[in-house]
């Protein structure tokens, strides 16, 4: 939605706020945007596209956690589709975290379809099917059908809901009716395979996360067929389209062509060919400022550069664009050649922090290395200090490995890096002499050494650190919230299959390391939750996440303390309380051995919502919920009730929202 006719529909509300509710101030949102979070609405992805995941609502406290109760379950119309068609396949997880505004839920789901949920009972409204799984593709690239959410934009009465879907197409849906808007592209429609630099295959190209929407106009990022690909790749370029008529305004070359600036870093004119670099993870933006932030990710191919010399710009990038037309303002590389898959996995976080008696608008971009890099988001200009640091070189053929890779002074990592002997578990001596023993047969090092053919133990693995659920900020106290988890990928560089010879020298096959006798290889808390305080950069505090107990190996040893499971959680902050969801296993390498239970319920691994205070890390509440989450939560008001509902589901699971309340 614009800045310009956002307040439009604030005047409609129908939702009453509490008369002690006041609106807190949210870095880079408009005071439009602000005032709906206040009232209880819950408009963008991550509440605005600040991605603060923060909500000023008060209902639920730390003194009535405890009375917490599922309210409302609502079952995705996907599984009616896959129950009548088996041949679509299934979907890995159910991540879609929905919007609210004006008293309904909007909400996308695994198959790309579009609903609308009264937000108060949980019942359906309308629901729009583009029947994007009857185009004879298949499952799409990388992750299958998953599908992270949808964006609103209002204009006068023309009240819109927009999909990114699998395989590539822009969809505009009017709100009230879930009928496709006949001016929008063609027919409601606008095919993103079109328009880019070079032919793309859809079963190479689609999209999971939503757009941005600033001043008018629709930011689309991309998700790209992973790991090596065809040659040429598709290209990642992030673009920008009218919010009234779907028209193209805008493409922002994430690998830079001829004569453009950064087409030097890419050496022997491989910006010719290389693709991916494209942009996955949910995107943020300065209303205010009119500028978008984009995490840029890895180029073609992931653990092998060989084929790409030199830098490598926008690859594993924070760039800033204007909005309205397309213009790089900075960037930042925070990898230079990326060989470890280590993209910006989420939305960086806007937040406004006093550094040294200065007040900085500053924007945070967490990473799967476990930092936390903070910039000045008007300049680009790093608020502490980024040491380019020597790093090891690659002896893997044809690879030039850069040598200095950049590591932020403040704050400090906020978890193991580098897959030392130290890093190991460490529950009893004899068990990390058997940790020691296992990793000893792959290469090792710190954090950025090369993969190998032999085989190197990443720490953090290719899946974080941090993952793309991302991380939260209290804007009360300037605080960040960000979940961990501890688990290491081994990369083995080796000469391709026959069917993709030719294509790359070498590519890169991640797997998941396991430890001594069934547990983790590094040591606990094997997930945690971390609060750093982002006027100083120092942190506050770490908390275990997830029920070690829930795991068989655990419980042999008799290990009552709570360790923490190594899988990825969400923050979401009131003005009250921390409130957490865990995801469980969905899909490999991301798998701890050793729990001996069926797939069902790994899928279904002692599953909860905790309530925390904020200031502490202090649990308050705890309740037991069908089934782990498998997206984001989000916070509002309906009916003078405040809710909180998240995804869960996907695999052998029923695709639900799950809505908890007082």
């Amino acid at each position: 939605m614009t800045g310009r006719t956002f307040g439009f529909w604030l005047a409609a509300l129908v939702l009453a706020a509490p008369a002690a509710l006041h609106a807190q101030s949210i870095p880079g949102a408009l005071p439009e945007s602000t005032k709906a979070l206040s009232e209880g609405e819950w408009p963008a992805y991550a509440g605005t596209y600040a991605a603060a995941r923060y909500s000023p609502l008060t209902q639920i406290n730390r003194d009535n956690a405890k009375s917490l109760h599922i309210a409302w379950r609502w079952k995705s119309p996907d599984m009616a589709i896959k129950a009548a068609d088996p041949s679509v396949g299934p979907s890995t997880s159910n991540q879609s975290t929905p919007l609210m505004v004006g008293g309904t839920l909007y909400t996308s789901t695994s198959l790309s379809e579009v609903a609308a949920i009264d937000a108060a009972t949980g019942q359906t409204k309308w629901v729009y099917d583009p029947e994007i799984y009857k185009n004879g593709l298949g499952l799409p690239p990388n992750l299958g059908w998953v599908h992270r959410g949808v964006a609103y934009w209002r204009s006068g009465d023309d009240e819109r809901i927009i999909i990114l879907t699998a395989f590539g197409h822009m969809i505009a849906v009017d709100a009230k009716t879930g009928k496709p808007v006949e001016g929008f592209g063609k027919n409601g429609r606008v095919d993103l395979t079109e328009g880019l630099r070079r032919p793309v295959d859809r079963d190479y190209y689609t999209m999971t996360s939503p757009p941005v929407i600033v001043r008018g106009v629709i930011v689309v990022g991309s998700t790209v067929f992973d790991w090596w690909g065809k040659r040429p790749s598709p290209p990642g370029d992030v673009r920008g389209f009218d919010a009234a008529s779907g028209r193209l305004l805008w493409a922002f070359h994430t690998v830079p062509q001829g004569e453009e600036p950064g087409a030097e870093t890419w050496q022997n004119e491989s910006w010719k060919e290389v693709g991916n670099t494209n942009v996955w993870a949910p995107m943020s933006a300065d209303e205010e400022l009119g500028y978008v932030y984009l995490p840029v990710s890895t180029p073609t191919n992931d653990y092998y550069g060989g084929d790409r010399p030199g830098d490598g710009l926008f690859g594993e990038s924070l760039v800033c664009l204007d909005a309205a037309t397309g213009k790089k303002v900075w960037h930042y590389q925070l990898v230079h050649h990326g060989l470890w898959d280590y993209d910006p996995p989420a939305a960086p976080n806007l937040i406004d922090i006093t550094v040294g008696g200065k007040t900085i608008k500053a924007v945070v971009q967490v990473t799967k290395q476990a930092f936390a890099f903070v910039f000045d988001r008007v300049t680009g200009a790093p608020v502490w200090p980024i040491e380019e640091r020597p790093v090891p070189a690659s002896n893997v053929p044809g690879e030039r490995a850069s040598k200095m890779q950049p590591v932020p002074s403040k704050p400090a990592a906020f978890d193991l890096q580098g897959a030392t002997d130290d890093n190991l578990i460490d529950l009893t001596p004899e068990i990390h002499k058997e940790a020691i023993t296992i990793a000893s047969a792959f290469d090792r090092g710190g954090l950025f050494t090369p993969p190998t053919q032999r085989g190197m133990i990443q720490v953090p693995g290719n899946a974080g650190g941090a993952s793309w659920s991302g991380a939260a900020v209290d804007p009360d106290t300037n605080t960040l919230y960000v979940g961990t988890q501890r688990l290491p990928t081994l990369i083995t560089i080796q000469k391709p299959e026959a069917s993709w010879q030719g294509t790359y020298d070498f590519i890169g096959m991640p797997s998941y390391l396991a430890g001594p006798r069934g547990l983790p290889l590094l040591k606990p808390p094997f997930g945690s939750m971390v609060a750093i305080d982002m006027n100083s950069g120092d942190q506050r505090w770490r908390i275990p996440i997830g029920r070690s107990s829930a795991m068989g190996s655990i419980q042999k040893l008799g290990i009552t303390e709570q360790l923490g499971l190594p899988f990825r959680s969400w923050a979401l902050l009131t003005k009250t309380v921390m409130i957490v969801v865990q995801m469980g296993y969905y899909s490999p390498p991301r798998f701890v051995p050793g729990l001996n239970l069926p797939i069902r319920d790994l899928h279904n691994l002692d599953p909860h919502l905790w309530v925390y205070d904020k200031a502490t890390g202090e649990m308050l509440a705890e309740l037991e919920l069908p089934a782990n989450a498998a997206g984001a939560p989000m916070t509002y008001l309906a009916g003078g009730k405040q809710y909180i509902v998240f995804p869960v589901g996907g695999g052998p699971l029923v695709e639900e929202l799950i809505a908890v309340s007082l």
